[in-house]
């Protein structure tokens, strides 16, 4: 039966069929490069006009940033306090802890962290935060570079620039950053 005589149905099929053979040979090309590659997981969210990220590991919760009690005389980092499964953690101003990068909308939502030393603290957010992966091999290239508590990764395929933080040498850096509980 050649071309001129099938029906349309039956072209149409073929096409479609042809057009999915050739994703899944890409999708099986693709899969192959990626499969050794190592990823690491992370919670990406907006900080003003640029995109942030903490290890996916050391996030433990988003909460509502109405749980805050203020507290009176704090230093300027400090939003306040809040009970998280039953220890009283400090409320910390993110963009204050990493030198003034200003939000584009008030923050509505506080990440439960863990600082890197197994004590857990809360950071505003603008939002909650969407996970993504990012190769591994890109974050340590981008470490060696790194000064300082933020590592800038561009994120390979995307052209996009993710500034992950590293909560420890954050926490280490900062002055006054005590767990309250």
């Amino acid at each position: 039966m050649t071309a001129t005589t099938r029906g349309p149905e039956e072209v149409q099929d073929q096409e479609v069929r042809a057009l999915l053979d050739e994703r899944a040979t890409r999708l099986r090309g693709r899969s192959d490069t990626t499969a050794d590659e190592t990823v690491l997981m992370v919670a990406e969210f907006p900080l003003g006009e640029e995109r942030y990220a903490i290890p996916l590991a050391s996030l433990r919760a988003a909460l509502p940033l109405r749980l805050v009690t203020a507290v009176p005389l704090s230093l300027p980092h400090v939003i306040g306090v809040l009970r998280y499964q039953g220890q009283v953690l400090a409320a910390l101003s993110l963009a204050a802890l990493l030198g003034g990068h200003g939000w584009r909308q008030d923050p509505a939502v506080l990440l439960v962290v863990d600082r890197g030393d197994g004590e857990l603290c809360a950071l505003d957010c603008e939002a909650i935060p969407r996970p993504l992966s990012i190769s591994a091999a890109a974050v340590e290239a981008s470490r060696t570079h790194a000064e300082g508590s933020v590592i800038e990764v561009l994120v390979p395929g995307s052209r996009q620039l993710i500034h992950l933080i590293d909560l420890p040498r954050l926490f280490a850096g900062a002055t006054g950053v005590r767990n309250v509980g």
